[in-house]
C-alpha cells in the first residue's frame, strides 16, 4: 500500500486505484476547513477560519483567496443552483454566493434570535438546506465572535428556501459538526464533536438518521465511534461508503458501519470534498494544508 494508505477490510482495497496517492495542492493556511467542489467554476473552494478567508484551488492556476473577510466561514456546499452556501463563524449567519460573485444572507436568526456560529453544510435533491449550528463561535472569540448566545441549544436546522422557514431537526447533541446525506437521500449522518470541550464525557462518533417525509428525522443511533480527535467534516460516495474526517486524517466507514480502511494526513483533518473529473478525486483539508487523493470511486452529487 502506498504510504499514508491503511487498510482494514480488503473491500477498502477496491475503492483505491494502483495510483492513489496524496499530493499537497496548497499550504501556509491556518487551519483548512469546509472544502467542496463547485462544478460551474471547476474550482475547489474552502475555508481558512483564523485567517479569515475563503480560498480557492484550479488545476491551471494553483491555490489562490477567492473572498476576504469571509465571516471566519467554516463549512461549504453547493446548492442545487450552483450557488455557493458558507457557514460564518464570526458572522453567524449561512451565506449565499452566486457563480458572479454576489454575495447574500441566506439566513441569520431562528425565532428572532442569532445563530450560535454555522459550522457545517449540505444541500437536499429538493432544494432545502441543512446545517449544524453548535457554539464554537461563542467559546471561540479568536475564530467567532465570543458574544453570549441567544438560542438556548446546539442544533441542526433544516431551511426551505421557498419558503424562509427554518426548523429544527435534531436538538440532543453536544456539538453537532458533519453532515451529509446517503446517495439516495434516505439516511442523514450527524457528527457530534463535543470531546474538544470535554476530553472525559464529551462525544466523537456519528450518528444516523432516518429522513421521513416534511423533513423530519428518525433514529439517531451511533452509527460510528470516531478516535482519534473528533469527526469533523464528511463525504459520501456513491455506493454508500462514509468518508469522515478526524485526528489521523480520513476514516472510511463501510455502509454497515464498519471501519474499512484510513487515508491518513500528516495533520488533522477537518473536512473533505469529491471533485474533479467524475467527482473522483477526493480533496482533503488538514490543518495548514490541502491535499488530494485520486481514488476507484466517485463522490455522491445532489448539484
Amino acid at each position: 500500500m502506498p504510504r499514508g494508505i491503511e487498510v482494514a477490510n480488503r473491500e477498502f482495497r477496491k475503492l483505491l486505484k494502483p495510483d492513489s496517492r496524496l499530493r499537497k495542492i496548497a499550504s501556509g493556511m491556518g487551519f483548512a476547513e469546509g472544502t467542496v467542489w463547485w462544478s460551474k467554476k471547476r474550482r475547489l473552494i474552502w475555508s481558512d477560519i483564523p485567517k479569515n478567508r475563503l480560498m480557492e484551488w484550479t488545476e491551471a492556476g494553483g491555490a489562490r483567496v477567492f473572498r476576504g473577510p469571509s465571516g471566519n466561514s467554516n463549512g461549504n456546499t453547493i446548492d442545487i443552483e450552483g450557488n455557493l452556501l458558507t457557514c460564518e463563524t464570526s458572522g453567524r449567519c449561512v451565506t449565499l454566493t452566486d457563480p458572479r460573485g454576489n454575495v447574500r444572507t441566506l439566513v441569520d436568526r431562528h425565532r428572532g434570535m442569532r445563530l450560535n456560529s454555522p459550522n457545517d453544510i449540505v444541500v437536499k435533491s429538493d432544494g432545502s438546506v441543512w446545517f449544524s449550528d453548535p457554539d464554537y463561535g461563542v467559546l471561540l472569540a479568536d475564530l467567532g465572535h465570543g458574544k453570549p448566545r441567544e438560542v438556548d441549544g446546539n442544533y441542526v436546522y433544516r431551511l426551505d428556501p421557498s419558503t424562509g422557514r427554518l426548523d429544527v431537526v435534531a436538538d440532543d447533541f453536544q456539538k453537532p459538526n458533519g453532515l451529509t446525506f446517503s446517495p439516495d437521500e434516505k439516511l442523514l449522518y450527524i457528527g457530534d464533536s463535543g470531546r474538544t470541550h470535554d476530553e472525559k464525557k464529551g462525544n466523537h462518533h456519528v450518528r444516523v438518521f432516518s429522513v421521513a417525509g416534511g423533513g423530519q428525522l428518525r433514529g439517531g443511533k451511533v452509527f460510528a465511534v470516531v478516535d482519534p480527535h473528533v469527526p469533523d467534516g464528511m463525504r459520501v460516495d456513491t455506493l454508500g461508503n462514509l468518508f469522515v474526517t478526524a485526528g489521523d486524517g480520513v476514516q472510511v466507514y463501510g455502509p454497515g458501519g464498519g471501519l474499512l480502511g484510513k487515508i491518513r494526513t500528516p495533520e488533522v483533518a477537518a473536512n473533505c470534498a469529491f471533485g474533479g473529473r467524475g467527482r473522483s478525486t477526493l480533496f482533503i483539508a488538514a490543518t495548514s494544508s490541502v491535499w488530494a487523493i485520486d481514488l476507484n470511486t466517485a463522490g455522491a452529487s445532489r448539484t
